[in-house]
């Protein structure tokens, strides 16, 4: 099984069971809701909710998902977007990339994050994890998803 997560309100978490979908206000802005792979849940906390409290985690298998899912390279910080690269044929002659460099990435390679067009159907939540962050204002894994020994 495939799993994906997202972090929100515990109250909006409760709201969504009872209606049986969530819909994200990114879902109105950026056309889809914002989720991660296991490895990215920490820094994706760190990153965008710090200092809030009464957050949970959903835990969503992606094969019970009703609207399209997309793994896409991150919308935010823009930091993070990948660099388009000048091609080849836009180079004045003497400047264009040998083959080697120019299948080469620029800078660190980005993550894909999985992005989903459309509401979310609650019954693809397979788990919902409570994700306080500790007294220092640090966030863990659940005990449950923590795969380090």
């Amino acid at each position: 099984m495939t799993v994906i997560f997202h972090i929100l309100p515990a109250a909006a978490a409760r709201a969504a069971r009872e209606s049986g979908e969530y819909r994200a206000e990114s879902l109105s802005t950026d056309g889809f809701i914002h989720f991660s792979s296991l490895h990215q849940v920490l820094e994706v906390a760190r990153s965008y909710y710090a200092g809030q409290r009464d957050l949970v985690l959903l835990e969503v298998d992606v094969s019970r998902l009703k609207a399209p899912l997309k793994y896409e390279a991150p919308s935010h910080p823009a930091s993070l977007a990948p660099v388009e690269r000048p091609k080849n044929e836009d180079l004045p002659r003497g400047k264009r990339l040998t083959s080697d460099h120019s299948s080469q990435a620029s800078g660190p390679a980005t993550d894909q994050f999985p992005h989903l067009y459309g509401p979310l159907n609650f019954d693809a939540v397979v788990a919902v994890h409570t994700f306080e962050p500790d007294a220092s204002g640090r966030f863990s894994l659940p005990a449950a998803l923590n795969t380090s020994d």
